[in-house]
């Protein structure tokens, strides 16, 4: 069996060097090394969505490979594609490292300077586990398991009371009102209020995978509430204190394990940036930064921005901010938000809506919001701009983006119109 090899090594010196190692092996084929963790995990996303066979068998993570740490790379690779076994090279091949990069989901560990016999063991025992785990996914395994995972969506607040979550719960329940398999997150850690909003009442939490090294699917399952509109919910800690046990490596960890078993992920980040929301915003494909049209929420949005960019999370041109409760006679509108914070602004504007909210945020039941409601259908129109649904039919396609939420309310009435004529 020929064993390929992907190399990730940030330095070209030592690129250099592994690869001509590598081509002395018997029985491998070696890539062209990449240079950064992105460029890896795009790489490995971009092969699995084609076919788990055109994984490579081995990744090799060099220590120095920037700009995410080799550890917390490799803990990336592991939970989005388990079918792949890493090999870590590094200088330091010390007890306490080696038991590091197991915990990470590591297979081996190779020393520095490399030695033929040493590499040449790392690599086949790395792969010989790849293959025993690919015959168990075609075996009849969980395909999603082994590919690049589920679309990630961060929703985060400029402030309090902007809207965050009322963006989050109905983004999700247009997802799944679509047909898709949704889990929303609540990741507003000691105030979050989804399970207030959907009249939920469940004891588990997020912090109760804050200990647990390998989230199985069984664990998983144990965490994860199956809301009556089909909607997995993984919710905050009913005590506040306890979000503190929610550390950047949990939401790394959950995050991976839910994007392997949902086709989409909703995670509301809230609006004090934790060291677990900042990690859900980094490694989101769609980050929305939600503001209100008033001075205070904008340059909370701007201040937010600039935090994500100092902290290297997220540049603003990679955010999309929604403006939230639009009137056409506001002062302040979404063109003049998109350049006071640099963003892109999303296209649909979410009227103000307050009346025909409060009687659903009251009673709990956010998912049976009329569809009439024109804060329900711009925000589902805001999921179609944003591909979590299906494009409106034609004819509505093009509207269903314009300013003030009345085009994309059409869209929404499609989107309800296809579920069978059933709000969510």
């Amino acid at each position: 069996m020929t064993i390929r090899i992907l190399p990730a090594v940030g330095d070209p010196d030592a690129g250099h060097s592994l690869s001509g190692l590598l081509g002395q092996l018997p029985g491998v084929e070696p890539s062209a090394p990449v240079g950064d963790s992105t460029l890896l995990l795009d790489t490995l996303a971009s092969l699995a969505a084609a076919s788990l066979e055109e994984l490579p068998e081995v990744v090799l993570v060099h220590e120095r490979i920037g700009p995410a740490p080799a550890l917390e790379l490799i803990r990336e690779i592991a939970l989005r594609f388990p079918a792949v076994g890493v090999v870590l090279v590094t200088a330091d091949a010390g007890p306490a490292l080696y038991s590091a990069a197991m915990d990470a989901g590591a297979r081996g560990i190779a020393g520095i300077p490399l030695g033929y016999e040493e590499l040449a063991a790392r690599v086949q025992g790395a792969a010989q586990w790849a293959t025993g785990v690919r015959r168990h996914l075609g075996g009849g395994g969980d395909p999603l398991a082994a590919g690049p995972g589920g679309k990630l969506v961060a929703v985060a607040g400029a402030k309090g009371g902007v809207g965050t979550t009322v963006t989050a719960v109905q983004l999700a329940l247009a997802a799944r009102a679509a047909g898709r398999k949704v889990a929303l997150v609540d990741m507003d850690l000691q105030s979050g209020d989804i399970a207030s909003y959907l009249d939920v009442q469940f004891r588990r939490s997020i912090a109760d995978l804050a200990q647990i090294n390998d989230i199985s699917p069984r664990v998983l399952q144990d965490a994860v509430f199956t809301h009556q509109t089909g909607l997995g919910l993984l919710l905050a800690p009913g005590e506040g204190e306890r979000g503190e046990e929610v550390t950047d490596r949990t939401a790394r960890q959950v995050i991976g394990a839910l994007r392997s078993r949902f086709e989409i992920v909703i995670v509301d980040c809230g609006t004090q940036m934790t060291s677990a929301g900042a990690a859900a915003v980094e490694l989101a494909d769609i980050a929305l930064l939600v503001t209100t049209p008033d001075v205070v929420a904008v340059r909370a949005a701007k201040r937010m921005v600039r935090l994500w960019d100092r902290l290297q999370i997220r540049k603003a041109e990679e955010t999309v901010t929604v403006v939230n409760r639009h009137t056409r006679s506001a002062e302040i509108q979404p063109q003049l938000v998109q350049r006071a914070t640099g963003t892109t602004v999303a296209r649909t504007a979410i009227p103000a809506g307050f009346k025909e909210l409060q009687p659903a945020v009251d009673s709990g039941r956010m998912h049976d919001l009329d569809a009439k409601s024109a804060v329900k259908q711009a925000l589902w129109g805001l999921a179609g701009e944003l591909g979590l649904v299906e494009a409106a039919p034609p004819g509505g396609g093009r509207r269903a983006t314009h300013r003030g939420g009345h085009a994309a309310g059409a869209a929404a009435s499609a989107y309800c119109r296809g579920c069978g004529g059933a709000t969510p």
